[in-house]
């Protein structure tokens, strides 16, 4: 699995969670922003630690 995916399932998320919360489905919107954030970060720690890894081996 790639950033790209991940951040696209975060984007899935949190249109998920705008939706719900403008229906008022206050538990559903609230789950799927802490999905959205929960994958939003994950994706930026791996992006990160490739991004170091990249540089120690080509460094």
């Amino acid at each position: 699995m790639n950033f790209g995916n991940l951040l696209h399932w975060a984007l899935i998320f949190l249109i998920i969670a705008i939706v719900a919360g403008v229906l008022g489905f206050g538990g559903v919107a609230g789950t799927a922003m802490e999905g959205a954030r929960l994958l939003f970060w994950v994706a930026i720690v791996l992006l990160v630690l490739s991004l170091v890894f990249g540089l120690l081996r080509h460094g």
